[in-house]
């Protein structure tokens, strides 16, 4: 399994703001989006659905560098940094292809949960086991 996640998109009219550029809780959407696409490709979404958990967000972290354009191809990456007790951290990095400026980078702090009782639950191998882990100098 590939540590990083790739996803290629176009920013659409819809996520432009009164200033001219994506606005800033789009970014917020396209971490989740990513994360879930992520997810969805791994196989861990339908894991953690078959042992009755789900993933919930705890934590957004996000540090805007240059604006976006309606109209620009971007490059979103995403990998997982660690798992813990409970939680995991996912990181994010929003390229625009053109001149591969970095337009964003963040994270997500994400708690694993009993879908059933609403309340943490341990992460499980058959969960975890799934990703291959980026630590701190592999990172894009």
């Amino acid at each position: 399994m590939q540590p990083l996640y790739r996803h290629e998109f176009t920013v659409g009219q819809d996520a432009i703001d009164e200033n001219g550029h994506v606005n800033n809780v789009v970014y917020v959407q396209w971490m989740q989006d990513v994360a879930v696409l992520h997810s969805n490709a791994t196989g861990c979404t339908d894991a953690t659905r078959e042992i009755g958990a789900m993933w919930v967000a705890r934590s957004h972290k996000i540090e805007y560098l240059n604006p976006a354009f309606a109209g620009d191809r971007i490059e979103a990456l995403t990998w997982v940094v660690n798992f813990r007790k409970v939680r995991s951290l996912r990181r994010y990095k929003f390229v625009r292809t053109s001149d591969q400026a970095v337009l964003a980078q963040g994270e997500t702090d994400w708690v694993f949960m009993d879908a059933r009782r609403g309340r943490p639950r341990v992460i499980p191998e058959e969960v975890s086991g799934i990703f291959t882990l980026v630590d701190a100098d592999q990172q894009p």
